[in-house]
């Protein structure tokens, strides 16, 4: 059983955070620049390129939250250190300097004037170095209170109302009185359920930042002129696992959050909480962006209940996979880290299956790799506000 005085064993980084990964990322700040981050994670072994199509003409808000998911990235305490190239160097130092207030080591290079050859050499030069310390920081013992914890689903089915998405809430329910640090989010999945959520908000401040970030979103469907979301919410893998409307959905996504848990503040996307407890991240319902909005975020390891069976996986943040189907526990056995199918057909109860996950959580915490990992899913999705210049 979880407890106060539970502990694990993690990577306490120069700002007192605490990681349970050692990565050393080669981030680009554009997709210019991905081939040469490529090249260099190639070139130094244990390090890892994370690729992405974006950075380039971006502006306003849209740009703001680019660079916010890139620095915030690089800051996540599953970092070990950090090699950042970008085309030009303007942009290349903001990102370096947003990662640098961590206290870790981060260098950057700007391919303008040097070109691809001169940029890798140098930049390997660095990431070798970079790997070599970061190969020999060792484990400490931190208390549980030290955990961030995010929650996402995918795929979802009748199973994940029932049994996964339930077994998600009761680890969440143990887990805050410990002075975790969790998040949910997807704002598009709790239309039909909002005011439950609200109801859940533990001030009238948040409760009110909540529906301004959720009627923000419906703002959005009625500035495309639409109110038909078929097959997007709920998506057809949905509907053919039983799903019909997304108040349907919406109410199994709630499950995620437990029933002692109150929402102790809201953050726009890729936003850094403050405090402990249950924080709601307005974000997209899209799997592999909503997993790499909480990573930048700080978030460190992300329980991922599916239904019908969602394969996702992030390069920083170590998703741990639940599902209550037989069927996809049956025959997507590689992508399952925990079989909780048993809830449903009475072999278990639910306190057994949090307890479950809670397990299985501080064995990832401590350095076991989750399915994802094992098998090389590292989704890297930037979230986009709108167009390009």
């Amino acid at each position: 059983m979880i407890s106060n005085k539970s502990t694990f064993w993690g990577y306490r980084r120069e700002n007192g955070r605490v990681g349970v990964r050692n990565h050393v990322i080669i981030l680009p700040v554009d997709d210019l620049s991905n081939a040469a981050c490529e090249a260099v994670g190639h070139n130094i072994k244990g390090t890892l390129a994370i690729p992405h199509p974006y950075g380039r003409l971006q502006f306003g808000a849209d740009l703001e939250l680019h660079f916010q998911t890139l620095i915030g990235a690089g800051a996540n305490p599953n970092v070990a250190a950090v090699v950042v190239i970008g085309i030009e160097e303007g942009w290349t130092q903001r990102v370096v300097e947003g990662i640098a207030k961590t206290g870790k080591p981060v260098t950057g290079f700007g391919i303008e004037l040097h070109g691809d050859h001169d940029t890798i050499m140098r930049a390997s030069k660095v990431a070798k170095e970079y790997v070599q310390w970061a190969s020999e920081l060792r484990r400490v013992e931190c208390p549980i209170s030290d955990l961030w914890v995010s929650t996402k689903c995918g795929e979802s089915d009748t199973t994940s109302g029932c049994g996964s998405n339930p077994t998600v809430g009761n680890a969440f329910d143990k887990l805050e009185p410990l002075g975790v640090t969790m998040c949910f989010g997807e704002t598009t999945e709790i239309t039909g359920g909002e005011l439950i959520v609200a109801d859940r908000c533990a001030t009238p401040q948040v409760r009110e930042r909540f529906m301004y970030m959720f009627n923000r979103y419906q703002e959005v469907i009625d500035r495309h002129k639409t109110s038909d979301l078929s097959e997007s919410q709920p998506t057809k893998g949905n509907i053919a696992g039983g799903l019909t409307t997304i108040e349907e959905k919406a109410l199994g996504n709630i499950q995620k959050i437990g029933h002692k848990c109150k929402v102790v503040g809201v953050l726009d996307k890729a936003e850094v909480p403050t405090g402990p407890g249950l924080w709601f991240m307005d974000s997209s319902s899209a799997a592999a962006e909503m997993v790499t909005l909480v990573a930048a975020s700080g978030y460190v390891v992300h329980f991922f209940p599916t239904g019908q069976g969602n394969v996702i996986g992030n390069p920083i943040l170590p998703v741990i996979k639940l599902s209550a189907n037989p069927r996809t526990c049956r025959t997507m056995s590689e992508h399952i880290d925990l079989d909780v199918s048993g809830l449903l057909q009475r072999q278990k109860n639910l306190d057994q299956c949090g307890d479950e996950l809670l397990e299985i959580m501080m064995r990832t915490c401590n350095g076991r790799l989750t399915a994802a990992e094992a098998l090389g899913h590292r989704e890297f999705v930037l979230t986009r506000l709108y167009e390009s210049a």
